[in-house]
């Protein structure tokens, strides 16, 4: 594991908590929507350079 992948994978985990935290909030859906495409994206990303 390099340390883009690494990077990657972290980022993509600290907006899932961000994605739970928003959702615990009640939070517009929207906002929660944006913060969880971009963590699949980062996380994604992160294992595809695996």
């Amino acid at each position: 594991m390099n340390k883009g992948s690494s990077l990657f994978i972290l980022l993509g985990l600290f907006l899932a908590g961000g994605v739970y935290s928003f959702w615990k909030q009640k939070q517009s859906k929207s906002v929660i929507t944006l913060l969880a495409i971009g963590s699949v994206m980062a996380v994604v990303a992160g294992l595809l350079q695996l």
